[in-house]
C-alpha cells in the first residue's frame, strides 16, 4: 500500500501538491511546513507524534498511484503546540 499524499493542510488548508514540502506523522496526518514549524513545533496535534517531512512521489510514479483528493481540515484549526 502506498503513502497516502493528503493534498492540503490539516490546519490552514493550504494546497499540498505532491511535489511540495509537506509534513506527516506516522498516521499520515499531514501539515504544511509552516504550520508543522510555527504552530505545531514538531508535534502531530492528533497523535502527539514526530512530523517528518513527506516523502516526495515520482512523477512518473503518480500515474500508477495518485495522490489523495480527500481534503482533511481541523474546522476549529490547530491548536499551539504545547512544545512551543
Amino acid at each position: 500500500m502506498a503513502l497516502e499524499l493528503r493534498p492540503n493542510c490539516e490546519c490552514c488548508d493550504k494546497d499540498l501538491p505532491p511535489e511540495s514540502l509537506a509534513m506527516i506523522c506516522s498516521f499520515e496526518c499531514t501539515y504544511c511546513a509552516d504550520c508543522a514549524e510555527t504552530t505545531l513545533a514538531g508535534i502531530c496535534p492528533n497523535c502527539g507524534g514526530e512530523l517528518v517531512r513527506r516523502p516526495i512521489r515520482p512523477a512518473g510514479k503518480l500515474a500508477n498511484n495518485p495522490a489523495s483528493t480527500k481534503r482533511v481540515l481541523k474546522a476549529e484549526g490547530c491548536p499551539p503546540s504545547r512544545a512551543a
